[in-house]
């Protein structure tokens, strides 16, 4: 049976990441510790060969991008891979945002509110879920055997509790900086159900999680998804 494989890959470390903000929409570059990290990476560990890269239009994930795969000059910028736009939050931390009610609202319900000027879940999750379909779409009508998306964790944990098996909840999918998961497509499963097998993590052969930046980050999150009532919801924290 034919089948087609896509690799979601987050882009390196940046300074708001270790800061722990909440950046979304604005455009920073990877942290001089970011490349050094990447640039490491790449070499104790296999990153999977593609024939076609679709990137977000920001700079952490264009840089990422050309780190990985330098004699791919060609990737295709889809705009609506960027992560979530959190508005008047961006730039700022949950500890300065902890006595802003709106903010703690969002926390405890996203699906009924939004940063102020920013992007609400639902059109967060609709503007990534079509655009991944229409990357499927593209891939099978191309005969794309592997493809890559670089990427933001928000939109990389989007894609695979919309449609990864086995099933698992958004932040189940929390990834570390450079790192990520390969998909596997089969056309005839994804006509009938929408569904793609997550079958390993990106990159490959990796020993160790030698990134305590990347655990504290991981920790973050995962801590947020516990507390009691919290909604998913992503961000480059």
């Amino acid at each position: 049976m034919k089948s087609y494989q896509v690799h979601l890959i987050r882009h390196g470390l940046t300074d708001a990441n270790f800061n722990g903000q909440y950046i979304g929409a604005t455009d920073v570059d990877l942290s001089a510790e970011g490349v050094a990290r990447l640039t490491k990476l790449k070499s104790e560990a296999t990153y999977p060969t593609v024939d076609k890269i679709f990137c977000s239009p920001l700079l952490r994930c264009r840089h990422t991008a050309e780190i990985l795969y330098p004699v791919h000059t060609d990737f295709i910028i889809e705009n609506d891979f960027a992560e979530c736009n959190f508005g008047d939050w961006e730039g700022k931390t949950a500890d300065e945002l902890k006595n802003n009610k709106d903010f703690l609202l969002w926390l405890k319900n996203s699906e009924k509110s939004c940063p102020n000027g920013g992007e609400s879940l639902k059109s967060f999750n609709l503007r990534v879920t079509s655009a991944f379909e229409r990357l499927v779409e593209a891939v099978v009508k191309g005969d794309i055997k592997d493809t890559a998306i670089v990427t933001h964790g928000g939109v990389i944990m989007t894609i695979l509790a919309t449609f990864g098996v086995p099933r698992a909840k958004f932040f189940d999918w929390v990834v570390n900086n450079g790192c990520g998961y390969s998909v596997r497509i089969m056309p005839s499963l994804w006509m009938r159900q929408k569904v793609v097998e997550v079958y390993a993590k990106v990159p490959y052969n990796l020993a160790r999680e030698n990134n305590e930046e990347s655990a504290y980050i991981v920790d973050l999150v995962r801590g947020a998804s516990e507390s009691d009532g919290i909604h998913e919801n992503s961000g480059e924290t």
